[in-house]
């Protein structure tokens, strides 16, 4: 089930909601919110839900043991049984994500024929299997109490507004709120709003730039040239970041609903001026999630020049591979460890000194890294690359015409709007001024109603992450 479906929006979020505020026992309001997930969960996965069962057990029974022998004093033992731990859900993760890769491409190094059975990819297994890890991992670290009801620890791993797709909630950020909580009359509205801005982010936007990108990126290299390569992957580029940070926003939003206050996982990412600004504003907490849990684990930049490149180099290859069993993703991700590197070693302090060419600079290495994680091939992606700088194009009207997108032009500068501050920086001087509460509400529903407009009329609702 999508956050953007008419199933979500009209039946299931009204019935959980009621249902939910109807009962003021907190251990209700826990079961309720844990009954919805499993059942939002397994409208489209009834039987990977099993295995979402198996993780919860898996790191509610470890984290009891390792707490245990740390308050025994036996840290051998808790180890132990953290690396067990871990060695379960990696297991799992890596069995149902990267079965097919590893034997194909063991097939293709050493011209093999080895079977490969097609595995069904869970639905957000890389979200909720991190989110399981960096429990456990705390519990170790005596970063968080080890929690002994399992309802609440099952509350936290399952819970619908963040399982599918993020943000990537670790337990440390709500748990108090687990347990003690205090629901508002505000922070339902204040919930229902950010709801409804990712809502418009993901269906007016993301999905008209979505239906450009997959256009031309469909092409063959005849059909493309060097205007229409650069629509396709700024399309993409705006599809990907309204998709994803319209998906954060909307999950922020419900999770303000039922009492929670998720982290940002989105900050205006393309007015970075820097790739190093940008994965610090792209996609927050798996970035401080890969920090806090590998980089700086490894020894981070503490123990000499090679050491940390080699750790940037390990982060990077996993945040690849994080994103999807392809070679594609292992090479973004190098790709854009390599420019971090470059970045921390010197180009930074040259970035400082050059205002408006930091930006271009950012955006351009960022649009061909889009092209590496979005195409279906190396021979795609050479191609697409190629036909980015092929200089010998000509521009024809005739051939933008063919790809009779262009009644969708008013979108692109939505999408240029929406990518800056501009917008929160004048509701915010508004609202220093004047009353525009009722104002901007009623602005809200009126988004809201064009956003269920869309979804009547359109069948076209792709999501990205689901891939991952």
């Amino acid at each position: 089930m999508l956050f953007s479906s008419l199933t979500f929006l009209l039946l299931f979020l009204p019935i959980v909601v009621i249902v939910y505020y109807i009962f003021p026992n907190r251990t209700y309001r826990n079961l309720i919110l844990f009954i919805s997930s499993v059942i939002f969960y397994s409208w489209g996965e009834p039987v990977y839900i099993f295995l979402m069962f198996i993780s919860i057990a898996n790191d509610y029974l470890h984290a009891l043991l390792v707490d245990f022998f740390n308050q025994k004093k036996m840290r051998r033992l808790a180890t132990l049984f953290l690396i067990s731990s871990l060695a379960v859900n990696l297991g799992l993760l890596g069995y149902f994500k990267y079965y097919g890769f590893i034997f194909e491409s063991f097939n293709n190094i050493f011209n093999s024929n080895l079977t490969v059975k097609e595995i069904l990819l869970p639905i957000g297994i890389s979200f909720y299997t991190f989110q399981t890890m960096s429990y456990t991992i705390d519990v170790y670290l005596k970063r968080v109490k080890v929690q002994k009801n399992i309802l609440t620890l099952a509350t936290y791993v399952a819970m619908f507004p963040q399982l599918i797709a993020g943000p990537i909630v670790r337990y440390q950020t709500i748990e108090d709120e687990l347990e003690n909580r205090k629901e508002t009359i505000d922070d339902v509205g204040n919930g229902l709003r950010r709801f409804i801005i990712g809502l418009a982010k993901k269906i007016i936007i993301a999905n008209q730039m979505a239906i450009v990108a997959d256009i031309i990126f469909s092409k063959s290299q005849a059909e493309l040239n060097i205007f229409i390569v650069w629509l396709g992957v700024i399309s993409y580029a705006f599809q990907i970041y309204y998709d994803f940070s319209g998906y954060s926003d909307m999950a922020i939003g419900l999770g303000k609903m039922f009492g929670f206050n998720f982290l940002e996982n989105f900050n205006y990412p393309y007015i970075s001026t820097s790739i190093t600004d940008f994965w610090r504003r792209w996609h927050i907490s798996l970035g401080t999630w890969f920090r806090d849990y590998i980089y700086i684990p490894l020894g981070g930049n503490k123990k000499g020049m090679a050491r940390w490149l080699i750790n940037v180099l390990i982060v990077w290859f996993i945040t690849g591979l994080w994103h999807g069993a392809s070679w594609n993703f292992v090479i973004w991700g190098l790709y854009f460890g390599f420019l971090l590197v470059l970045e921390k070693l010197f180009l930074l302090r040259i970035l400082k000194r050059l205002p408006l060419i930091n930006h271009v600079y950012t955006i351009f290495f960022i649009l061909i890294g889009w092209v590496i994680f979005r195409a279906d091939s190396f021979d795609h992606m050479f191609m697409l690359i190629s036909q980015m700088f092929n200089a010998q194009s000509e521009f024809d009207i005739m051939e933008f015409q063919k790809l009779n997108i262009i009644h969708l032009w008013p979108y692109y500068i939505l999408a240029i709007i929406g990518s800056i501050p501009l917008m929160k920086n004048i509701f915010k001087f508004l609202n220093k001024r004047v009353f525009i509460g009722i104002i901007y509400d009623v602005y809200l529903v009126a988004i809201f109603l064009i956003c269920i407009t869309y979804l009547i009329t359109s069948s076209y609702n792709p999501f990205i992450y689901f891939r991952f």
